[in-house]
């Protein structure tokens, strides 16, 4: 017998060994009724059928729970897969990425074009399916079996990740008669799934779900947005390296050729800036540019790289620090919880920031603040400022694209930027990579290098940050004038090395574990790469180190 402790019902009790989950939940009385999807075993995510043999510490969750959203994003693919399968035995499903309101999907070897009819085909025929409520089965099978399982099922892109991973055995999913692999769990069953709703899109269809997580998104976008054309730019580009899943950066690293990689990748960065940058000087009216974005995209390093190519076409951009107008500690807006609230524009003096603008513009010298953030206090220190002929002020920060930040200038004096790292590449055809977890990754290691921060430290405030997000950047992201992407194709191979040791220092105690054991198991896919030919002045290096900007 065996001790399980329940935190649903703070009850222990004991049990034979090798009863599974769903077993247990009913002994302990069904604490969710029919609302359990999972549960969280001594920190850690685990599906109902996991069978316990040591004494654990559960916790049976629901949908409301953040760790089920992926589970049910997860299980809606495979849905969908098989319906398209159903419906259309030759094509293939390419599952490309998140937008808002959706998963955006395309599909191959159709012998005829996507339309609205299809999509509404590929909703009845995705209820048909949830309403069965058939089984989502997973079995451990030697990697070689799974490889000849694919093969048998034409999943093709999945068999040069495993050959790379290089893992003696592979989980497979089976739903009714389609075989399937994903990274992460899925649900019980389809009967589990809400209704899925589809809507024609782009050169594919958007698949609606509750389970979709924003990654970087706001409310719904498009097909003529701004986001929605970066995310194409960058699938086209990676068309003509041919490179477009983990397997394929793997064999980069197997060929040797990564070096190169890094060098067409870095160089088609820096293209781009030289773009806004001359983007910037042909419209005669522009005097600030206003850089914003998610934590983590890059932003200081993207507007150092900008005020060189600003420099470049002949303007001379000025510096001005947000950060510095922030209002004095006791005067900091408070969240629900009571603590400071620093990433609401309320933490901002934003009419004295706006008196100053207006002063700079009319080229009148100012004496702009600095926030000393160890006492909470603003400080003048003597510093003046003042715009010369052919000078463009230069501000980065959370909101830039806020339009409260610069309510009292004129828009035709300014130029929106927005920064993100929306990672193109995916672990296969049905296994796109969440954005977040590519900046989560970035941070990790920067705030372990800069501010000792371990990963447990990073990870457990992580949630606070992605609110913070959601509710003051993403909703502006279209009204900038641009949008950057500043994810690079072969940085999740280099973050690997320095993100693994310090993932793997989160105690199973904590409540970060589950999502450091997440994180490692997604770097276990990629090879690792040296940084060695990464330049110092690339976006990486904010994040690495070895920059040769100051920070």
């Amino acid at each position: 017998m065996i001790d399980i402790t329940c935190k649903n019902t703070n009850e222990t009790k004991s049990f034979p060994k090798g009863i599974n989950l769903q077993q247990l939940h009913e002994a302990f009385g069904s604490p969710l009724g029919e609302e359990a999807v999972a549960c969280v075993v001594n920190n850690k995510l685990r599906e109902l059928d996991y069978e316990v043999y040591k004494p654990k510490i559960v916790e049976f969750i629901d949908f409301k729970h953040p760790l089920t959203k992926r589970m049910g994003q997860r299980s809606a693919i495979f849905v969908l897969y098989k319906a398209v399968r159903d419906l259309f035995p030759e094509a293939n499903l390419r599952v490309e990425h998140t937008l808002p309101g959706g998963v955006y999907c395309e599909i191959d070897n159709l012998p005829f074009a996507i339309s609205q009819d299809m999509a509404r085909a590929l909703e009845v025929r995705t209820r048909e399916i949830i309403k069965a409520n058939l089984l989502f089965r997973r079995q451990e099978v030697h990697t070689e079996e799974a490889i000849e399982l694919f093969k048998k099922h034409r999943l093709f892109d999945k068999i040069n990740s495993l050959e790379t991973r290089h893992s003696f055995f592979t989980s497979v999913y089976f739903l009714d008669d389609e075989v399937n692999y994903f990274y992460g769990y899925l649900l019980p069953s389809t009967g589990y799934l809400p209704p899925l709703e589809f809507e024609f899109y782009g050169n594919g269809f958007l698949m609606k779900t509750p389970f979709t997580t924003p990654s970087g998104l706001g409310a719904k976008v498009e097909p003529d947005s701004k986001l929605f054309k970066v995310f194409r730019r960058y699938k086209e580009w990676l068309d003509v390296l041919d490179l477009h899943y983990i397997g394929d950066l793997n064999q980069r690293v197997k060929q040797q050729t990564d070096g190169d990689l890094i060098k067409i990748t870095e160089a088609l960065q820096e293209k781009n800036i030289a773009q806004i940058a001359d983007e910037i000087f042909k419209r005669n009216d522009t005097k600030m540019v206003l850089i914003s974005g998610p934590s983590s995209s890059g932003k200081t390093t993207f507007s150092k790289r900008l005020s060189i190519q600003l420099q470049v076409v002949g303007l001379k951009p000025v510096v001005v620090e947000l950060d510095n107008y922030f209002k004095n500690r006791e005067d900091t807006p408070r969240d629900e919880n009571g603590e400071y609230d620093f990433e609401t524009i309320g933490a901002l003096d934003v009419d004295f920031f706006n008196e100053q603008l207006i002063e700079l513009l009319d080229g009148k010298e100012i004496k702009p603040p600095t926030f000393n953030f160890y006492t909470g206090q603003r400080e003048f220190r003597g510093n003046t400022l003042q715009l010369k002929k052919g000078s463009i002020l230069v501000m980065e920060g959370i909101h830039g694209n806020t339009p409260k930040l610069t309510e009292r200038i004129s828009d035709e004096l300014k130029y929106r930027i927005y920064v993100s790292a929306l990672t193109p590449i995916s672990i296969d055809a049905h296994n796109p990579i969440p954005t977040a977890d590519n900046r989560l990754l970035r941070r990790i290691v920067r705030d372990y290098r800069t501010r000792g921060y371990s990963a447990e430290d990073t990870i457990n405030r992580w949630n606070s940050v992605r609110r913070g997000e959601e509710k003051n950047i993403f909703p502006f992201q279209e009204k900038a004038d641009v949008m950057f992407n500043s994810a690079l194709i072969f940085e999740l191979s280099v973050l690997k090395t320095f993100a693994e040791p310090i993932l793997r220092a989160v105690p199973e105690t904590s409540q970060a574990f589950n999502d450091a054991k997440t994180l490692l198991k997604f770097l276990a896919y990629f090879q690792p790469m040296s940084d060695r030919e990464i330049p110092p002045t690339s976006i990486l290096r904010e994040f690495l180190g070895g920059s040769s900007f100051v920070y």
